[in-house]
C-alpha cells in the first residue's frame, strides 16, 4: 500500500497542473480573440491596456512598431482591420510567459489599399502586474 501512495500523489499533483495550465491556456485565447476585436473595432483604450509597453510589433510586410506606434497608426486610419479570424491557435504556457502560434485571416487597409490574408503568426504574452499583455507580435503571409 505505502508503493501506491507516492506515484498517486504524483498524479495527482501533476493533473492539478495540467488544469491550472490550461486554464491559462484558456483565458489567453480569450484575450488573443478579445485582441483581435479591438483591433477591428479601432478600441485603442482596449488595446492599450493588453499592450506591453515594451510591445515589439512586427508586421507581415516587414513593418515593425513599438505600442506607441501600433496604436497610433490604428487610430490614425493608417491601418484598419476590418475583420480578423482565428482560423488554428497553440497556446503554450511556462509560468509567468505565454507563446501563442496560429494562423488568423485578416481584411483591412493599408495606407488606404485594401488587402485580404491569412497570417501565421508567432507571439509572446508576459505576466505583468497581474495580467497577461502582449510582448512581441511576428507574422508572414500564409500562401
Amino acid at each position: 500500500m505505502k508503493y501506491l501512495i507516492l506515484p498517486l500523489l504524483f498524479l495527482i499533483a501533476s493533473f492539478s497542473t495540467a488544469q491550472a495550465q490550461s486554464k491559462k491556456a484558456e483565458r489567453l485565447r480569450q484575450i488573443e480573440l478579445q485582441r483581435f476585436e479591438a483591433m477591428s473595432a479601432r478600441d485603442t483604450a482596449r488595446l492599450s491596456e493588453m499592450l506591453s509597453d515594451d510591445l515589439t510589433y512586427t508586421h507581415s510586410n516587414g513593418l515593425t512598431e513599438n505600442k506607441s506606434d501600433h496604436l497610433h497608426n490604428i487610430a490614425a486610419g493608417k491601418i484598419v482591420y476590418q475583420h480578423m479570424e482565428s482560423e488554428k491557435m497553440k497556446i503554450r504556457v511556462k509560468g509567468k510567459a505565454a507563446v501563442i502560434t496560429g494562423v488568423v485571416h485578416v481584411q483591412g487597409l493599408y495606407q488606404g489599399n485594401e488587402f485580404d490574408i491569412r497570417l501565421s503568426y508567432t507571439n509572446a504574452y508576459f505576466r505583468e502586474r497581474g495580467k497577461w499583455k502582449l510582448v512581441a507580435w511576428q507574422s508572414g503571409r500564409v500562401d
